[in-house]
């Protein structure tokens, strides 16, 4: 299954354990999990699009079979315990298998195996030291299909289905180089189970053709492939790069082996794909060896696996374990951990953010994780690469990373991958530690780590283009001047061109390429009607509240929120530009009252000052200002209000409200709350346990109430 989940997660029985359930709770969770399962299935395999991870699949499948053990005389008609698959698509013709293909059980911890081993055991009536050999072959994470060759002619080619009925794939199979038309020495009804798969070269050249194009593009190969086979038209199939490995086989005339292995070498003689990777073990231990050299080498596969299949070899055997309702007895799927992939480092680039920020990026030999192909992988900052955290304290054992490694990968939040963890057995002869570099990569200035920061920023400002690139993004973003057509795409190709070099060329734009030999008009992927409907956007944003301009900015540690505290507490902008021109040098009753504002300290605080200090970055905005007219900050209707204008500090333990309410309050009536005292505060809301700011403002005269008299003075104002 996929990686994001769509799905809700419905009442409040999804909270409550197993056992914990009443019946009533029990029934009431069984059919969320129908619903859940039935969506799940439907958008995996009729839609192509899956909705969730496998490893939440297969929680809720789980949860499902155990509430059905406990209480089995709730067990619903539409319970997933009984279900494959999903319904076959409209579009195609439907195929009855005349042998069911079902799907197999999962193990996901080694003691899920050797139960399975116990469990074929007691039911064979086999003793614990018997011999008892199985096949192991990787789980190919692609779209099963059926192949049935009448004396040794291709006839009909089948999509799983639900199980039952597939879809008639036929024509498109045929267009698939390792499906062969006909076959030699087969017997006369010879049914080919297997899947259809793409491999990661194949997938990444097939979205860069789709790129191109300006077409969908595929979220990972198992997505192309079902998409692929499940054309309407075979000749979009056949311009697909699709392959196929068999592992099984439905109805036969004559047995083809009288074991797996056999079977397997059967097929590959008369002309499939089968995988190399298949081996006969004998036990648990030797299972889980190939299973742990499989994971290993998963990401040099080239093709995306979820897990090792174990079978029993001996088709005698198999024969008599037979079927449950929906799973065979005698094979088990032992999935992959969610999340998680062992791939090679192949390199360690350095990107260059707007603040400076060298961020050291692992590129990887592409490896699924989660559903999604990954290439790349953050690396945090050096002492991450060393083992370190940003306390200094080891983490991964104090195992560092190095270029050419073998690293387990994982997706942080579904999202963003990271390395999780290195395979010291695997490193090089030679390997050297990584030397993270003291110098910007994007214009050559000195990369330096200040006391107490955990990464090394570049000095350049808005010499170094990675910055002023970054720092345009920045500026045409959502919560900032929100352009509509510019954003950042556009800024990257300007900027490369030389046309926009700074926020305050965005304004001149027109002036500049709306008419004349260069025209933006005339720019590959523009025309008329995109270029005047730009210039008009830009109009538009000539008027901008102080707090969004403020952001716009992208100062270091000034995000949104506080952009917008800035400028309630100052209220113009050019009130604002006079104050941070006061406190430059770091003291002085602007500093001071810049520090006394709630929510802003000594880091933040500096940070602004700086970048208003900086002569090339106060250059930059004040060109940028001349362009715009800077609406002030809404203030609050403050009528008949006893602490409009004035700055409150509040202290100690309040009892009847919380800080947050009381501050929202203060604010509200038109107050500036401050974090701490000085000259300029007027008053101060000392409650239980105030110490030395109540100490602070008795030396200062400043006027103390406790909150009783804090209420009183507010009233119903």
């Amino acid at each position: 299954m996929a990686a994001a989940s769509g799905i809700s997660e419905g009442p409040m029985t999804d909270k409550l354990a197993v056992e914990d359930l009443t019946e009533s709770e029990a029934q009431a969770e069984l059919g969320r999990l129908a619903a859940l399962l039935a969506a799940a299935n439907r958008a995996y395999h009729t839609e192509d699009a899956p909705e969730i991870t496998d490893a939440a699949y297969d929680a809720l499948k789980a949860r499902n079979a155990a509430i059905e053990a406990r209480f089995p005389e709730l067990k619903r008609d539409d319970s997933a315990s009984d279900q494959v698959g999903a319904a076959p698509l409209d579009g195609f013709a439907k195929v009855a298998h005349s042998i069911r293909m079902l799907s197999l059980g999962n193990a996901f911890e080694p003691e899920d195996v050797a139960e399975f081993d116990s469990r074929i055991r007691r039911y064979l009536g086999l003793p614990d030291d018997a011999p008892l050999a199985y096949t192991a072959e990787p789980k190919i994470d692609g779209l099963s299909l059926s192949l049935r060759y009448v004396q040794g002619r291709l006839v009909q080619a089948a999509t799983r289905g639900d199980g039952e009925v597939g879809e008639n794939v036929t024509a498109n199979a045929r267009t698939i180089t390792d499906i062969p038309e006909s076959l030699t020495g087969a017997p006369e009804i010879l049914e080919v189970r297997g899947e259809v798969y793409m491999s990661h070269a194949d997938f990444a050249a097939l979205n860069a053709r789709q790129a191109e194009k300006s077409d969908k593009q595929f979220a990972n190969p198992r997505n192309a492939a079902a998409g692929s086979l499940r054309q309407l038209d075979a000749k979009i199939t056949a311009a697909r790069p699709l392959r196929f490995f068999a592992y099984s086989w439905g109805e036969v005339s004559a047995p083809l082996a009288e074991t797996q292995m056999g079977a397997i070498a059967r097929l590959k003689a008369l002309g499939f794909q089968t995988n190399p990777l298949t081996v006969l073990c004998d036990g648990v231990e030797a299972l889980l060896e190939h299973y742990a050299r499989i994971e290993q080498a998963r990401a040099t596969l080239g093709y995306d696996i979820d897990g090792v299949v174990y079978k029993v070899d001996d088709l005698g055997l198999q024969a008599r374990l037979g079927f449950r309702s929906t799973t065979p007895r005698w094979a088990i799927a032992h999935k992959f951990p969610a999340e998680l992939a062992w791939t090679r480092l192949e390199a360690i680039d350095i990107q260059v953010g707007r603040t400076g920020a060298l961020s050291p990026v692992a590129r990887l030999t592409p490896v699924t994780v989660g559903g999604v192909v990954v290439s790349n992988a953050t690396l945090h900052n050096e002492d991450y690469i060393a083992g370190r955290d940003s306390k200094g304290e080891v983490i991964r054992g104090g195992k560092d990373i190095r270029v050419g490694d073998w690293v387990q990968v994982y997706r942080a939040g579904d999202v963003i991958p990271k390395v999780a963890d290195v395979d010291l057995s695997k490193r090089a002869e030679g390997a050297t530690p990584y030397v993270f570099p003291a110098t910007c990569p994007e214009c050559g200035s000195d990369a330096v780590r200040e006391e107490g920061d955990a990464v090394r920023r570049c000095v350049g400002g808005l010499i170094c283009p990675a910055q002023a690139v970054e720092k345009l993004k920045h500026f045409v973003s959502r919560a900032a001047f929100d352009i509509e057509g510019l954003g950042a795409k556009q800024v990257e190709q300007f900027y490369r061109d030389g046309w926009i070099k700074e926020p305050a060329d965005i304004f001149t734009l027109q002036e500049r390429y709306g008419s004349g030999l260069q025209q933006l008009k005339n720019r590959e992927g523009w025309g008329e009607k995109s270029a005047k409907n730009l210039f008009e956007a830009i109009e538009k944003k000539r008027k901008i509240p102080f707090g969004r301009l403020l952001f716009s900015l992208g100062v270091r540690h000034v995000g949104e929120q506080a952009s917008t505290l800035i400028a309630r507490n100052y209220g113009s902008w050019d009130e604002f530009i006079a104050a941070m021109d006061g406190a430059k040098d770091y003291e002085g009753p602007e500093w001071e009252r810049l520090l006394g504002i709630d929510g802003v300290g000594t880091v933040m605080a500096r940070a602004l000052v700086g970048a208003f200090a900086e002569p090339h970055e106060r250059g930059s905005i004040d060109r940028l200002t001349e362009y715009l007219t800077v609406q002030e900050a809404a203030r609050p209707r403050t009528d008949g209000s006893p602490v409009a204008g004035k700055t409150v500090v509040f202290t100690g333990s309040l009892e009847k409200m919380t800080r947050a309410e009381a501050k929202a309050r203060a604010e509200g009536l038109g107050a500036k709350v401050a974090g701490s005292v000085s000259a300029k505060t007027d008053l101060l809301v000392a409650g239980p346990g105030a110490g030395s700011k109540a100490k602070k403002a008795e030396e200062l005269g400043i006027e103390t109430i406790d909150e009783d008299g804090w209420l009183a003075l507010i009233g119903d104002a």
